[in-house]
């Protein structure tokens, strides 16, 4: 079976050394002190070694089962949800008011990876109930907020989003689920949502379900949409379940990976729902679920990558074949382990490499969330909103590229669903799609985000990358970071330069090449966070009172990723300068 070992030491270099938490003016910070944070993630790590990871490989394999229209989940999931309850983890940085213990996002994000490295599909019972929450917290009246946030807080009721329809996925214009209004000030909800994660189990006692739906009077295609809260059961005056509402499931997907998380077909008959914000407004609160969801989903990328990463290291260090090339490193064994040889160290530093800068580049993500809601700073709101579409889309394809690079250290056992490699990869499929499917984030950074508020703050990112360049040129060690990632953010500027002269009058030669503009620019942003992770390294071996081969395998580790990835970045430049002719050459009927 798999291992997984939570890496706190990691973390906590991140959150000290590199971010400078506990010196930070975002209020809640100053609480972060390096024991508090290190008691907290040790005991995250706890849960998910002794809790959750041994319920990874069962849970796949097993999976949910739809019986009388009951969905049970896997055999330990109820336990376990009641330890993580019992625990407080489900509430960690949810409002005191309502129960949470109001942490910082910074840390909830942080114990969040080592849950999801530990279990994927069953910490997104808990995920999608936080995004519910962080909707109706941000959108809800105060008496929507005071009956459904407790309980959500604590997860006696989890909740789940509802957009997509079996005719439309990511064009929710052409949603036909209805919303008709009632005397009582409700709605009656009727119609089918699919692909809803978590949307029926047997882990709460309430499911609340925020529903996409179009009232009468409002104006076609998506500015048409309202957002309702619809209870599995009414929840009566007192605070009391009443009533089942008009919802049930249809049927389970069957599914590639996630096996341990219920994905529904869910069916609406008229159910009973409320109005969650404005009025053909939905998108708008939808969106504060969407974004926190997009960046755990960027999120899942990488811990997924990390825990299939944590395995591949441990057999290419046990695992013996050949000899190495320059003369055999285990005489007295009949061979040299696997990770003697070039190719199984370029594979798992390809893995180690993405892996660590993009928890740098996630916490980043993290911290500046923290910063827009607790400071109310606008420009870190509109800086992290450039970045979602990158963390969502970038690290989910390189998370699901590095699964199977772990896979195939493996060879052979790799493919042998015994040794588990293969959930690794099935289960991190899937971020690549949904959440918006990778495609789209490219497009709504290509389309969208570059020019929001004017380009302030693409043109922010750039000067970002030049001070820290500038600010740091006079230290020597630093100089195999600081010229790749000077050279890389030229190769980014050039191509949005090349989209603004030549997208305006053919849109297509911008949209061609959205998605390698968005790989750039995640290479871009890991190659910042690795020259930051060095310098804060660098600062460690100067103080001399840290782990010295913990800060010199950062260094190197870092060194790889400038050496060998950050160059793609020229690739990418080459292939979006080649505009929209060679992609769209083709007829549609020549396909």
């Amino acid at each position: 079976m798999p291992i997984y070992n939570a890496p706190v030491k990691d973390i906590q270099f991140l959150l000290h050394d590199v971010l400078k938490v506990s010196a930070s003016d975002v209020p809640g910070y100053e609480d972060l002190e390096a024991d508090f944070t290190s008691a907290v993630l040790e005991e995250a790590g706890k849960v998910a070694r002794d809790v959750l990871a041994p319920l990874n490989a069962s849970g796949d394999k097993e999976g949910c089962r739809l019986e009388n229209g009951v969905v049970h989940t896997p055999k330990g999931f109820d336990k376990a949800f009641a330890a993580m309850k019992e625990g407080g983890w489900t509430a960690l940085d949810c409002d005191p008011e309502y129960g949470g213990q109001g942490l910082p996002y910074l840390m909830g994000t942080a114990v969040g990876e080592i849950f999801v490295s530990a279990n994927m599909a069953f910490n997104m019972y808990q995920g999608l109930t936080h995004g519910a929450y962080s909707a109706i917290h941000a959108h809800g009246t105060p008496e929507q907020k005071a009956k459904y946030l407790p309980k959500m807080v604590s997860c006696d009721w989890t909740g789940t989003m509802n957009l997509t329809e079996p005719h439309c996925g990511t064009d929710l214009g052409l949603m036909r689920t209805k919303a008709e209004p009632q005397d009582d000030g409700s709605y009656a909800i009727t119609g089918q949502k699919i692909f809803i994660s978590a949307g029926e189990h047997d882990l709460a006692e309430n499911i609340i379900h925020l529903v996409l739906a179009k009232a009468s009077g409002g104006p076609e295609g998506i500015k048409g949409v309202s957002l309702f809260i619809v209870p599995k059961f009414l929840v009566n005056e007192d605070g009391s379940l009443g009533a089942r509402n008009g919802v049930s499931v249809g049927s389970i997907e069957e599914k590639m990976g996630i096996h341990g998380n219920a994905t529904c077909v869910m069916n609406y008959d008229g159910a009973k729902g409320w109005l969650l914000g404005d009025l053909h407004k939905g998108m708008r609160a939808m969106f504060t679920m969407m974004n926190e969801a997009r960046l755990g989903v960027g999120l899942q990328g990488y811990a997924v990558a990390e825990a299939a990463y944590q395995n591949a290291a441990a057999y290419a260090k046990d695992r013996l074949q050949g000899r190495a090339v320059t003369g055999a490193e285990n005489p007295s064994g009949p061979a040299d382990p696997l990770i003697v040889h070039p190719d199984i160290r370029r594979n798992l530093m390809d893995q180690k490499s993405f892996v660590e800068g993009a928890r740098a580049f996630t916490f980043w993500g993290a911290h500046l969330i923290d910063r827009s809601v607790r400071l109310g700073d606008a420009d870190a709101e509109g800086l992290i909103s450039l970045m979602t579409p990158v963390i969502k889309g970038f690290q989910t394809d390189k998370g699901f590229e590095m699964a199977v690079n772990a896979q195939q250290v493996y060879g052979g056992h790799g493919y042998i669903e015994e040794w588990g490699m293969s959930q690794f990869a099935r289960d991190a499929r899937i971020a690549m799609i949904y959440e918006g499917a990778n495609g789209v984030q490219a497009l709504d950074l290509v389309g969208r985000k570059l020019a929001q508020d004017g380009g302030k703050h693409v043109m922010a990112f750039f000067e970002m990358v030049k001070s820290f360049v500038k600010e740091n040129e006079g230290d020597e060690r630093l100089a195999g970071f600081l010229q790749p990632l000077k050279k890389a953010s030229k190769d980014l500027q050039s191509a949005g330069m090349y989209f603004m002269q030549n997208g305006i009058k053919n849109p297509n030669n911008a949209l061609s090449g959205s998605y390698d503009f968005m790989h750039m620019m995640g290479h871009v942003c890991l190659g910042l966070m690795w020259a930051r992770i060095a310098k804060a390294a660098y600062a460690g071996l100067d103080a001399g009172t840290g782990d010295r081969d913990f800060y010199e395998a950062k260094i190197a580790t870092g060194r790889y990723y400038m050496a060998r990835h950050l160059p793609a970045t020229t690739m990418h430049l080459a292939r979006i300068e080649t505009g929209a002719d060679p992609v769209m050459a083709l007829a549609a009927d020549a396909f």
